[in-house]
């Protein structure tokens, strides 16, 4: 996806273009920031060491052509298939578009899997919605996060501004990382869950 006129004029007409930098599940959020980005994944079976794809999954709730379910039905089933055997990640890379109601159905979903007590971040106050590249470059830093054992901050994010008492990291973390869950969630109910792990 590319900044044209067209892309542009539809998110205002959601109303979704922020006013500011955009701050994911801060209290003050408005909006997005749209930004464009080409980001490319080599997967190999051949790899001893980097960061394996262990497990995913994806959703589609169908709840609206652009509103994602309040209940976040969708990307819950998501990361349940996704972390099916049990693992529990030592962060959550969100989709965290600082929209009220992307930020608000993540932290539901992330509650109702069991998950407050996980890091949450979001890197699009970096680099704003990349669209159609948001999941891939999204998971390309979070690798990187993994193999440099640090959870990036969430920049903008200064006032808890969702429902749920989910841990988003408002600094760096440094700590032992080995594993990533990283969820998007997309127009028409579209939700996916991949875990990232350390080999």
């Amino acid at each position: 996806d590319i900044l044209t006129d067209f892309i542009i004029s539809g998110f205002q007409s959601l109303k979704a273009i922020g006013s500011t930098p955009c701050r994911p599940f801060d209290a003050s959020r408005d909006g997005i920031n749209l930004g464009e980005c080409a980001a490319t994944v080599i997967l190999s079976s051949k790899a001893e060491h980097g960061i394996e794809v262990m497990n995913g999954a994806f959703n589609s709730d169908a709840n609206h052509i652009s509103g994602p379910s309040r209940t976040a039905e969708g990307l819950h089933l998501s990361i349940s298939r996704t972390l099916a055997e049990g693992y529990i990640p030592d962060f959550i890379n969100a989709h965290g578009t600082a929209t009220l109601f992307n930020d608000e159905m993540e932290s539901v979903g992330f509650d109702r899997a069991g998950l407050n007590h996980i890091p949450v971040n979001s890197f699009k106050g970096y680099i704003g919605h990349t669209l159609g590249a948001a999941g891939v470059a999204e998971c390309i830093i979070s690798a990187m996060s993994i193999e440099n054992n640090t959870v990036i901050a969430t920049k903008g994010y200064e006032n808890h501004g969702v429902s749920k008492n989910i841990a988003i990291a408002g600094e760096n973390i440094s700590k032992p990382i080995r594993s990533c869950l990283k969820t998007a969630s997309g127009f028409g109910g579209c939700n996916a869950s991949v875990l990232l792990v350390k080999k």
